[in-house]
């Protein structure tokens, strides 16, 4: 009798996972399923080696393919031994402001071509210098790596004569959390604080005690649906107390912190990592727009100028800016940002030029 093949366990796992997201898609519109196939194709819950690899260099070609390469220029430094990158329009802009902008990934994913992306959408919509850098990642190095080359970033500003109320600090998921936690790094070390704090779907929480990731837990098309994912799979944790601040700034003190723009996709299971932060902000005296964005996506920004609801968040960052000392302040909590008109047939074949070419070069 013919000994029936067995199929490596870790595989296994691979192929059920693999099943349960393809039905799950079913049930998403389509600019949803496009934004989940790119996503499958640069993120893995693994943390092994070849995984992460893997998951880190198909980040850099995504940061490759979609950065405006033609209106922008960059140059490469190193601060502290970290390496950073300015990131600056090609035309006339503003050069006595800087943003300082903390890249997402899980703490685990994240290098300056990938950060490119935000970063150039940042200096092309603020005319500012942009500033990104490549903190160390985990499992290799877990809290407080993140934060103490934010520091030295920073430290470099300063030194550099860049005053704290010309910078803003910006930061998406992970480096949203980032961008708070220095902020609090600084406010508890008598540092001068920033001018103003961005942020876009932040996870100011890596305990994950927010109600919405069971909420949203079915219709995150991200995060949604599984727990083999960075959120809950989250190396850079290491020995620490996932509520210390400078971890989870979620429960850190914000009295005396700068105006702060905080935006969030409404169908995210970090949902409550923003409104949280912003309810406890506002609490403790600081101006704080907290946007929620209806039917929208983790870091639904990255979708540049391809989706309205990105158009319209772009233009809020630049009208933050512009009125960072005026902001208006809405209900906490609701949606406040819901753009109906799409160019649905335009963008979807858009998105799926860019999802199969992306595929193509990952195969090469």
């Amino acid at each position: 009798m013919q000994e029936k093949k067995r199929i490596p366990l870790k595989r296994l796992h691979r192929l059920r996972n693999a099943r349960k997201q393809a039905a799950e898609t079913d049930d998403l519109t389509p600019m949803m399923k496009a934004i989940k196939a790119v996503h499958s194709v640069t993120s893995t819950g693994s943390t092994q080696p070849e995984d992460l690899e893997r998951q880190r260099a198909a980040q850099e070609l995504f940061g490759r393919l979609v950065t405006p390469n033609l209106l922008i220029n960059t140059t490469p430094i190193t601060v502290n031994n970290v390496s950073a990158e300015w990131v600056r329009m090609n035309q006339g802009h503003d050069r006595r402001h800087v943003v300082l902008y903390c890249h997402g990934g899980g703490y685990t994913c994240g290098q300056l071509g990938y950060a490119r992306v935000l970063a150039s959408k940042l200096a092309l919509s603020t005319g500012c210098d942009v500033l990104s850098f490549e903190y160390r990642l985990a499992p290799e190095a877990p809290y407080p790596s993140a934060i103490d080359d934010a520091l030295r970033v920073w430290d470099y500003l300063m030194y550099m004569g860049i005053g704290a109320r010309d910078v803003i600090v910006a930061g998406d998921s992970a480096g949203g959390g980032l961008a708070l936690a220095l902020c609090l790094y600084a406010k508890d070390h008598g540092l001068p604080l920033p001018a103003g704090i961005i942020t876009m779907s932040p996870w100011t929480d890596v305990s994950l005690s927010g109600a919405s990731y069971e909420e949203n837990y079915t219709i995150d098309p991200l995060f949604g649906n599984s727990k083999e994912n960075m959120l809950y799979q989250c190396s850079y944790i290491g020995n620490a107390n996932p509520k210390n601040p400078y971890l989870s700034p979620l429960f850190g003190d914000f009295e005396g912190f700068p105006p702060m723009l905080m935006q969030v996709g409404a169908y995210e299971v970090l949902l409550d990592d923003t409104r949280a932060a912003a309810k406890k902000a506002r609490a403790e005296g600081v101006k704080v727009r907290c946007s929620v964005y209806d039917g929208m996506f983790h870091v639904f920004q990255m979708g540049l100028d391809l989706i309205p609801e990105s158009r319209e968040a772009w233009e809020e960052v630049a009208e933050y800016l512009r009125i960072i000392y005026r902001i208006h302040r809405e209900p906490e909590g609701t949606v406040v940002k819901k753009v109906k008109t799409r160019r649905k047939e335009t963008e979807d074949r858009a998105r799926l030029n860019l999802l199969a070419f992306l595929k193509r070069e990952l195969k090469k």
